[in-house]
C-alpha cells in the first residue's frame, strides 16, 4: 500500500520530474521541478490556497514517482517527453500532434534531399514545419528539376564505381556521384545552393545565374546559357508564389491563442526569409485556471520540444511565466546553436502579426467550437452515454474489448483492443497466441486471455513499471454473451480484481443489438452516439481477432507445404507467395511460369512442379 506521507519525506532536495498517478496507476500529471521535494509536498499542503483543478487533481492522486536529473534542462527535456508519451489529463495538451513535412538534407558527403515526417537523431539538417504539403513536395521537385541532386540510398563514397549510373543520369537528373562524374566539393556546393533556395533566399541566387547566363552566352556556350535560363524561370516560378507576405524580418515565428472554459487554441505563423510560408494551429486542453502566461509556457515548450528548426526569434502574444523563461531560452539555444530571443511586442509590425495571429486564431476557434462539439460527442460524450445505461459510478476513460476467434479450434487466438475517451488507442492493442487450451473452446481460451493481460499489469505494478498493461480499464467489453462475459468475471474474481465485464451480442444478421449486464440485456437506441461507439468497438475487436487469426493460419498452411519442397528455402517461398498470391496459383503454375519469378532456377521451378503432381 502506498502512503504519501511516508513517501514524502523520502524525496530528494533536487531537480527531476515527478509523476502523479491515480487509483488505475493511469499518470494524471507531470511536472518538473528543481526542488523535488518542496514541490511535490506543496501538493498536499495548504489546499485551500489551490486553483480549483488542482484542488481536483489533488483529490485523485493516490500515488507518485519521481525521477531525479543533473539538471533543470535535463528536467525540462524530460518533462516534455513525459507528457507527449503519457497525455495526462490535468497537463496543457496540445490536442492536435499532427506530424508535418520537414525538407531534410542529409548528412553525407554527397547529401539527398527529400520529405520525411521522422525527425531522427542523424545530425541531418531539418527545415520545418511545413504546413502546406503541397508546396513542400513542388519545392523539392524544382530542386530536383534545377540542381541533379542524386535520389539514391547508396553509401557514398562505399558504393562508388560497383554499379552503372542508374536512369536519372541518363535523363540529366542526377551528376551520378556513384560514378565519380562530380568531385565532392562541386556536389557540396550544388547542396548549398538548393539549401539557399529552400530557405527563400533567390534574389541573390538569380543575380548570380543571370550573370553566369550572360557570360555563357558571349562565350557561344548556348546549351550552357540556355540550362541556366530554364533554371532561372523555375526559380522565379516558386519565389512568386512565396511571396505571400514579405515582413521584412527574417526567420521567426509568432503565436498567439484563444480560450475559452477548458478548451484553447493556439496558431503559429512561420516566417522564412522575411515571408509567411505557412500558418498552422493546434487545440489545448486543460487551460481552465491557469494565468495566459502559463498557457503560453506551456504551448511554447511542448511546440518546440518536437520541431526540429528553432528560428532566431519567437515573437509571443503573451510573456512567459518569468522562472522558465531564461531555462526555454537556454533550452531552445542549445537546440539551435545559438541565441534564441523571445520578443513581446506592444506596437509596430511585430504587434501587427501578433494580433493578426490572434485574429485568425479567433476565427478558427469559432469555426471549430461546433465541430469539437460534434467530435467530443461521438467520443466522449458516447462513453457517458454507455457509462449512464450500464449505471456506473466511475467515468468511463478506458475501455478494453476482447474476442476469440479461430477455425474449429485450429490456430486460436484471442484479441484486444483499447479505446480511451472515446478513440481507438492502436499502440496498446495486444494480440494473444492461445497457449493452454485445446481445440474450440472460448470459454477457456477467454480465460486464459484475461488471466495473461492481468498477471501482466500485476508484474507491472509490482516492478514499478509504467508500461500499456499497468493501466487497468474502467470496463471490460467481451464480443459475445453471458459465456464470454463469466468466463471473465471469474478470472477477476480469482486475482480479486474489481472492473465491470460487459458482453456485446449481436442480432441474427451478426449486427450489433444489445450489451449484457449484470444478467440483464441492455438495449442503447440505434441512432445514439454511445450505440455507435458499442458498434465500432465490436466490429474493432472482431476484426482484430480474425486478422491475427489468418496470418498465423496462412503461415502455418505455407509452412506445412512449401517448406517440405526440396531447393526451396526461405527467400524462394515469399517469392513465390508474392508472385502467385496463394498456394493454389502455385500449385497449377507450370514450370515456364514458375521460371517467371526471378529468385527461381530450372531445379527449383521442376521440383515445385513434380512436388504437386505427386499430391
Amino acid at each position: 500500500m502506498f502512503d504519501i506521507e511516508q513517501e514524502l519525506k523520502k524525496i530528494p532536495q533536487k531537480s527531476g520530474v515527478y509523476l502523479m498517478k491515480d487509483e488505475n496507476q493511469q499518470i494524471i500529471y507531470v511536472g518538473k521541478a528543481i526542488n523535488l521535494k518542496n514541490r511535490v509536498r506543496q501538493y498536499f499542503q495548504n489546499n485551500k490556497n489551490h486553483a480549483p483543478k488542482v484542488q481536483t487533481m489533488v483529490q485523485h492522486i493516490k500515488e507518485f514517482e519521481y525521477i531525479i536529473t543533473d539538471s533543470e534542462m535535463e528536467a525540462l527535456l524530460l518533462e516534455c517527453n513525459l507528457i507527449k508519451k503519457h497525455r495526462p489529463f490535468y497537463n496543457v495538451l496540445l490536442k492536435d500532434d499532427k506530424a508535418y513535412p520537414y525538407i531534410k538534407i542529409t548528412n553525407e558527403d554527397y547529401p539527398r534531399i527529400f520529405v520525411t515526417r521522422n525527425i531522427e537523431k542523424d545530425k541531418a539538417k531539418y527545415i520545418g514545419p511545413i504546413t502546406d504539403a503541397f508546396a513542400v513536395k513542388e519545392t523539392v521537385d524544382t530542386i530536383h528539376k534545377i540542381w541533379p541532386i542524386r535520389k539514391c540510398k547508396k553509401v557514398l563514397p562505399r558504393d562508388i564505381g560497383k554499379e552503372r549510373p542508374c536512369l536519372n543520369y541518363h535523363i540529366g537528373q542526377c551528376c551520378a556521384p556513384c560514378d565519380n562524374q562530380i568531385s565532392k566539393h562541386d556536389y557540396q556546393n550544388m547542396i548549398a545552393e538548393a539549401e539557399q533556395f529552400i530557405h527563400g533566399k533567390h534574389e541573390e541566387m538569380m543575380k548570380r545565374m543571370e550573370k553566369e547566363m550572360y557570360e555563357a552566352s558571349q562565350n557561344m556556350e548556348f546549351e550552357k546559357a540556355a540550362a541556366l535560363r530554364d533554371k532561372l524561370l523555375s526559380i522565379k516560378s516558386i519565389s512568386e508564389k512565396q511571396k505571400m507576405a514579405n515582413t521584412g524580418l527574417g526567420d521567426c515565428d509568432v503565436a498567439a491563442f484563444v480560450r475559452a472554459y477548458d478548451e484553447g487554441l493556439a496558431q503559429m505563423f512561420f516566417i522564412r526569409g522575411g515571408k509567411v510560408t505557412g500558418r498552422e494551429q493546434y487545440h489545448l486542453h486543460s487551460v481552465e485556471n491557469r494565468t495566459r502566461s502559463e498557457v503560453m509556457t506551456e504551448f511554447i515548450k511542448q511546440f518546440y520540444s518536437g520541431t526540429a528548426y528553432i528560428p532566431k526569434e519567437i515573437i509571443l502574444q503573451e510573456e512567459l511565466v518569468t522562472e522558465e523563461k531564461e531555462l526555454l531560452k537556454q533550452f531552445l539555444a542549445q537546440k539551435r546553436g545559438n541565441k534564441v530571443t523571445f520578443t513581446t511586442p506592444k506596437k509596430g509590425e511585430k504587434h501587427k502579426l501578433v494580433q493578426l495571429a490572434w485574429k485568425n486564431a479567433m476565427i478558427s476557434f469559432e469555426q471549430s467550437g461546433e465541430r469539437l462539439k460534434r467530435e467530443e460527442q461521438k467520443t466522449i460524450g458516447a462513453m457517458q452515454e454507455i457509462q449512464q445505461a450500464l449505471h456506473l459510478p466511475q467515468t468511463l476513460q478506458r475501455v478494453e474489448a476482447y474476442d476469440i476467434s479461430n477455425t474449429q479450434g485450429f490456430e486460436s487466438v484471442g484479441a484486444m483492443v483499447v479505446f480511451e475517451n472515446g478513440k481507438a488507442k492502436y499502440s496498446d492493442y495486444r494480440k494473444f497466441k492461445i497457449k493452454t487450451v485445446v481445440g474450440a473452446n472460448d470459454f477457456a481460451s477467454m480465460q486464459e486471455v484475461i488471466y495473461r493481460r492481468m498477471q501482466h499489469a500485476i508484474t507491472e505494478q509490482k516492478q514499478c513499471k509504467s508500461g500499456n498493461f499497468s493501466k487497468m480499464p474502467n470496463l471490460i467489453l467481451m464480443d459475445g454473451g453471458m459465456i464470454q462475459v463469466q468466463a471473465a468475471e471469474s478470472v477477476l474474481k480469482e486475482l480479486n480484481i474489481d472492473i465491470p465485464v460487459c458482453g456485446m451480442i449481436k442480432d441474427d444478421k451478426h449486427r450489433t443489438k444489445a450489451m449484457i449486464f449484470q444478467q440483464k440485456e441492455i438495449v442503447l437506441r440505434n441512432n445514439t452516439e454511445g450505440f455507435k461507439l458499442l458498434t465500432r468497438i465490436q466490429d474493432e475487436v472482431h476484426r482484430f481477432a480474425i486478422e491475427y487469426h489468418r496470418k498465423l493460419r496462412e503461415q502455418k498452411a505455407i509452412h506445412s507445404i512449401l517448406d517440405d519442397i526440396p531447393n526451396i528455402g526461405e527467400v524462394r517461398k515469399k517469392a513465390l507467395m508474392k508472385h502467385f498470391g496463394n498456394i493454389e496459383n502455385i500449385a497449377k503454375a507450370d514450370v515456364e511460369q514458375l521460371l517467371e519469378v526471378s529468385q527461381m532456377t530450372i531445379a527449383s521451378a521442376e521440383s515445385v512442379y513434380q512436388f504437386f503432381r505427386k499430391q
